[in-house]
């Protein structure tokens, strides 16, 4: 069964999320002078929560003659960290166009141990053509989900930080025999930062 906002509200309020907003914010005040800036929906939703991309970090792949990526032996130097830029719109990374790149989650994340966690993209970035990969955080998972996104448009994209980036649906099932804590799992307890490929 997907779980509605009161139950988000309520795990939230136990650590299940962190930072927490419990609506959905459309618009910011930086300051008291300024008027309020519009701003990619993040917070808490009807059947969800959408979060929001951190502005520490966000890493590009990029071509490097005669290496081909491996998922059994990554090598970071087939990412490229890209600077995060300011304007009077946000702040913001910029994605290429046709290229693949990881971010993470600025809230924190503790999956309680009868619930799997899918992240779905955005339709405001989906028109665009930016594509975020489908990704679970499993039973008790805990930590900065790493966000990867796709873009398939022919431009060069902005993906605003402090901003929502994917919505998050929380599922829940019978309980498992063993979970992603348990078994230790190897993406566990990831940082605000980029978590690369690990077998």
């Amino acid at each position: 069964m997907i779980k509605n906002d009161i139950w988000i509200t309520q795990k939230a309020h136990k650590g299940m999320i962190s930072p927490f907003e419990p609506s959905l914010i459309r618009e910011i005040k930086i300051n008291e002078d300024e008027p309020s800036r519009r701003v990619i929906s993040y917070g808490l939703s009807s059947y969800g929560y959408d979060i929001r991309l951190s502005p520490v970090e966000f890493r590009i792949f990029r071509h490097i003659p005669g290496t081909v990526v491996d998922p059994k032996n990554f090598n970071s130097h087939n990412l490229e960290p890209t600077p995060l830029h300011t304007d009077a719109n946000g702040s913001y990374f910029i994605l290429p166009a046709h290229s693949y790149g990881l971010g993470v989650a600025l809230e924190n994340l503790e999956v309680p141990n009868n619930i799997t966690v899918i992240c779905i993209g955005k339709s405001t970035y989906a028109r665009c053509g930016i594509i975020a990969n489908l990704t679970p955080a499993e039973a008790a998972w805990r930590g900065h989900l790493t966000l990867e996104f796709s873009n398939s448009s022919s431009a060069d994209c902005r993906i605003y930080a402090n901003e929502g980036v994917v919505q998050l649906l929380f599922l829940e099932g019978e309980p498992c025999a063993i979970s992603y804590e348990a078994r230790q799992g190897k993406y566990q307890d990831q940082p605000e930062k980029v978590t690369l490929a690990r077998v």
